[in-house]
């Protein structure tokens, strides 16, 4: 149905007319309050008619609900959207993969792979046994010593003493 076949001004004045009952009735069961938001709305249908606005507000419903009817029965649109979907998935999973090959880089390396800790504490690359090593007796203690004081015109120690605290440098 064209915009031209139908007869606009009856329609609008009488949902505007329908409007403004229903918010006489409102106002009365919720409050003063609710009665004007209502005859606010229900003027909305007579102002878009007269003001010549109408027109565009038809055209642009006619386009938001072909759009919406050319999705819902097209099924090539359906596999647009599954691609898609598809496509953010992968999205995630690389950026999750990503973060944890990152995080596995910052971490400290192990023994090259298939080297092994023999029992009495030798490392051997084909895993084999080995004869144990002497036991140390293990020195006292010592007290770590204490950190160095950046110097005052150094700007640049705080930031060189946590890329050594982090193992990089």
């Amino acid at each position: 149905m064209s915009f031209d076949q139908i007869a606009w001004l009856p329609l609008c004045a009488g949902v505007t007319g329908v409007g403004l009952v229903l918010s006489f009735l409102l106002m009365r069961r919720r409050g003063v309050v609710a009665g004007l938001r209502g005859v606010a709305w229900s003027l909305l249908p007579l102002a878009a008619f007269l003001t010549g606005a109408l027109p565009t507000l038809w055209q642009i419903g006619t386009a938001i609900g072909g759009f919406f009817a050319g999705v819902v029965f097209n099924p090539t649109v359906w596999a647009g959207v599954a691609v898609t979907g598809l496509s953010l998935v992968l999205f995630l999973v690389t950026g999750v993969l990503r973060g944890r090959r990152t995080a596995a880089s910052a971490e400290p390396r192990t023994p090259a792979a298939g080297a092994a800790a023999a029992p009495g504490g030798a490392v051997t690359a084909g895993g084999g046994a080995t004869q144990p090593l002497p036991q140390r007796k293990a020195a006292p203690a010592q007290k770590p010593a204490p950190a160095r004081k950046p110097a005052a015109d150094d700007d640049f120690s705080d930031i060189e003493d946590i890329l050594k605290r982090r193992g990089i440098g």
